[in-house]
């Protein structure tokens, strides 16, 4: 923290600072943990030592319609904006009037491939797949993405409850802390025997491998007064990161770890943010009192159920200490001289018409459907077809896709270009690109989604477009000139970037020049090829022409010379 600071130790100032974190957090774990107990009872991390317990947590839950639209929400975000089964992303450059180069565009498409691939062989994918799955329930996910030697990248998706932000003046997450625990075993193989407190050292010593210890994680900026001018290690970078026990230290002023950061090296994205929130609001908090009334109707039909089928019973009290056998085909015994007749029957007639219940069951369903969009990523999910295009989703969805889209911008900005922009410093520290064309120096790069979701956005606008050219081409019947209005080289790099056309398939401006230039050149070689054939048949007509009689030549040759024949 604050050099020259003498009252407080470093681990001590962040102690307080995590729990001033908490403080504020405060107020969103009771939600949390009633989103977790009806939607994901195996997520989130409410106490350190919440975690690897496989008790059962399902007990809130009789109807799992929740949990199921939650996971379709996940699923249908992985597939439409970060599938890996296609690309989700390219690079490109702000000018455009070099965007089209050939060799700026092959070096852009070798970077992304690269970043895909490094995607691919890390665990990405997966940490993807989980912030979808926390977003959806929580409004909020975290992943933090480190640098790893085999994998350039390792990325830990946390849970809600483990960690708290907060944001900077502009309301961009730039702080992140989080609690969590390791096994003694992991704390001297992350930072070594030597940086450990004295305690987690006796637990090794006394061979105690697999005891707990509770580790801190401090990630914030760093202030240009804890920084040196002129010095790039990891104790002057913009970011700090460190680590520290939580237990009572005899080294307490001392750190497990501290390093450094150029950028915040994480991404926390939120649903929504309302206005100066640090943490999101989401589907998962629109659904709650949906699903808890489903709750409460399936354990009610099942109540009923049960009265109708198996009823409370009046016994005569002759049957008092004696078995009576319920069971279909049961025989009881009674004697007729005591006057007992032996009836048995219902202590009330339970006849309940649940057909009304199972179809507020079915409206309550429609609505948690409703709200985590299921039939919109059940389309992408159901449609068998491989051709089915954004173009195709926009206009049977186009509504969904209206609402959805201030989510995906968001989800964009918060946690996938910062993915992307982070993915990309760490191939360039491993000497993984290739050199850029100088044509790209000092020019600004920025990240495009072609996704399907991402396309499907776009591809609504594409409306208004067929709208003009179908207005222009019935005026240019009667009125062609209207057509130099339309400028077809810009109208079809609009176009295709609206619909997420793979740039390769766009043959860039100066290919486009030459391949002018070359059939402008060919055409005037043919118009001069034609022009000296003509000339030449009519030179080969002429000498052939029979001069001696009168015709129209001998005339023209007269008036030329001065004579006439006679």
């Amino acid at each position: 923290m604050q050099k020259g600071t003498a009252s407080y130790t470093p681990r001590e100032q962040y102690l307080r600072r995590w729990s001033a974190l908490k403080a504020e957090r405060s107020s969103w774990i009771t939600h949390w943990q009633e989103i977790s107990r009806y939607l994901l009872p195996r997520s989130g991390r409410f106490v350190s030592t919440d975690r690897n317990l496989g008790t059962n947590r399902h007990n809130a839950i009789y109807d799992s319609s929740g949990t199921r639209a939650l996971r379709i929400l996940a699923a249908g975000l992985m597939a439409g904006l970060t599938s890996p089964a296609r690309p989700w992303f390219r690079l490109t450059i702000a000018d455009t009037d070099l965007a089209g180069y050939g060799p700026v565009d092959n070096w852009l498409h070798d970077v992304s491939e690269t970043m895909r691939r490094v995607f691919d062989k890390s665990n990405t994918y997966r940490s993807l797949h989980s912030m979808y799955t926390e977003l959806g329930a929580f409004s909020t996910g975290a992943n933090l993405i480190m640098p790893d030697y085999h994998n350039v990248i390792h990325n830990h998706p946390l849970t809600v409850g483990e960690y708290a932000i907060a944001t900077n003046s502009k309301g961009t997450v730039d702080t992140l802390y989080r609690e969590f625990q390791f096994r003694v075993t992991q704390v001297i193989e992350e930072f070594g025997i030597k940086n450990v407190s004295t305690a987690t050292k006796d637990l090794y010593n006394r061979g105690n491998y697999d005891s707990w210890v509770t580790i801190y994680h401090a990630i914030e900026p760093r202030h240009e007064r804890d920084r040196e001018y002129g010095k790039r290690d990891a104790s002057n970078m913009p970011f700090k990161s460190c680590y520290f026990e939580g237990s009572i230290n005899d080294r307490a002023g001392d750190l497990l770890r501290e390093s450094g950061f150029k950028t915040f090296p994480g991404m926390a994205p939120r649903w929504d943010v309302i206005g100066g929130d640090e943490y999101g609001n989401g589907p998962g908090m629109d659904a709650l009192g949906d699903i808890k009334q489903l709750q409460h109707q399936q354990l009610r039909k099942a109540t009923g159920i049960d009265y109708m089928t198996d009823p409370p019973l009046q016994v005569p009290n002759s049957y008092k200490n004696q078995s009576i056998d319920r069971f279909p085909g049961g025989v009881m015994y009674y004697d007729p001289a005591s006057g007992t007749n032996g009836g048995i029957k219902s202590a009330f007639e339970v006849k309940l018409d649940l057909s009304h219940l199972l179809v507020d069951i079915q409206d309550v369903r429609s609505r948690i459907d409703k709200t985590f969009y299921v039939d919109l990523f059940l389309m992408l999910a159901n449609d068998t077809r491989s051709n089915i295009t954004a173009r195709e989703i926009a206009e049977r969805h186009e509504e969904k896709l209206l609402m959805l889209g201030p989510v995906l911008e968001r989800l964009h900005n918060e946690m996938l270009t910062p993915l992307i922009d982070l993915t990309f410093d760490r191939i360039i520290e491993a000497g993984m690109l290739p050199p850029p064309p100088p044509e790209l120096e000092n020019r600004e790069l920025r990240v495009e989604f072609v996704s399907m979701l991402a396309q499907a956005q776009r591809a609504v606008g594409t409306g208004s477009i067929d709208r003009l050219l179908g207005t222009v081409g019935g005026l240019a019947q009667v009125k062609p000139e209207v057509l130099d209005k339309i400028d077809g080289d810009q109208l079809i790099d609009v176009y295709s970037n609206m619909l997420g056309v793979p740039p390769e398939l766009i043959v860039a401006d100066d290919k486009v020049a030459i391949i002018r230039q070359q059939r402008a050149q060919a055409q005037q070689q043919a118009a001069q090829m034609e022009a000296t054939t003509h000339a030449a048949d009519t030179a080969q007509t002429l000498s052939q022409t029979d001069t001696s009689k009168k015709s129209a030549l001998t005339d023209a040759i007269d008036q030329v010379s001065g004579y006439s024949q006679q």
